[in-house]
């Protein structure tokens, strides 16, 4: 019922690109968000969806977040996985379409479940997608999907989000590997007070183009990892939050955000909510329907 009102209120907020007076956000809107030309990597994400849909094995879930609205035991089948709780299809779409149009070449995704979303970021891009899951069951059969469909540009990691993402180490050198996909630290704009190290001593941190945070849909987290990953960003970075209407902490968490100074323009399309750092734009806020 929450969502059912939060999503009427949406609707009487929200627009299209016609009162989009932003040249950058009304670009996005025309030639990302509101593109339907039907492109190759569709086919790849629709076969990986099938896959999974198709999958009838049981494995025990380990969730480390708000827990799930739809299943009532840990034991559960990977069909139904893929089909309630993973990415939609035409939201994979649009996260394989905005990767491309942001020319996006160093991801982090945040809540991999049976990946995909970490496959629709993968599919026909140019990207090196870092992705993290706390359940070491649902994590196989992500990697084992990966493999069997050739995205080799997807790097896992299992463990707790905070863990992993505090052991800042083992992530610059799985990066400096493969240094095609390494942003310049020219390009960077730390928010955070720590600064990122510049000596040869110690790694550099990595700075991502794109952050997908699909996990722990609870307040207190969500900012704990926004905040965190402050100082993963530049200037042209995108952060998505997925389930931003989840509950009334998350829409909480949201407006926390949004006020933040360091962000500067925030596009809420209900599901999921998009937050930019661009210095050279006043601070707006938009409520776009997709």
């Amino acid at each position: 019922m929450y969502i059912f009102i939060s999503y009427i209120k949406f609707l009487l907020r929200s627009t299209n690109q016609h009162g989009v007076h932003s040249p950058f956000v009304y670009s996005l809107v025309t030639k990302c968000l509101y593109d339907h030309e039907k492109y190759p990597s569709y086919q790849k994400i629709k076969k990986h969806r099938k896959s999974l849909m198709k999958d009838k094995r049981s494995i025990r879930v380990n969730d480390f977040g708000a827990g799930s609205r739809v299943f009532k035991s840990d034991e559960r089948k990977i069909s139904e996985i893929a089909k309630n709780v993973g990415i939609t299809p035409k939201r994979a779409r649009l996260l394989n379409r905005l990767v491309n149009y942001l020319n996006v070449k160093n991801a982090l995704e945040l809540g991999t479940s049976v990946g995909l979303g970490s496959a629709a970021m993968a599919a026909d891009n140019k990207v090196k997608v870092f992705t993290i899951e706390g359940c070491p069951e649902t994590s196989k059969i992500a990697a084992e999907k990966f493999r069997e469909f050739g995205l080799n540009n997807i790097e896992l990691k299992v463990g707790k989000f905070m863990e992993v993402l505090e052991d800042k180490g083992q992530w610059t050198e799985d990066t400096e590997k493969n240094s095609k996909f390494q942003i310049p630290n020219s390009k960077s704009v730390s928010f955070n007070p720590k600064q990122p190290t510049t000596d040869n001593s110690q790694p550099t941190t990595t700075h991502y183009d794109l952050i997908y945070i699909d996990g722990n849909h609870r307040k207190e987290a969500t900012l704990s990892y926004f905040e965190l990953l402050l100082s993963n960003v530049h200037n042209d970075s995108v952060m998505i939050f997925d389930d931003i209407h989840w509950s009334q902490e998350m829409e909480e968490a949201w407006e926390t955000i949004k006020e933040h100074p360091a962000v500067k323009v925030t596009i809420d399309t209900f599901f999921w909510g998009f937050v930019f750092f661009r210095r050279e734009q006043e601070k707006e806020h938009f409520v776009i329907r997709v």
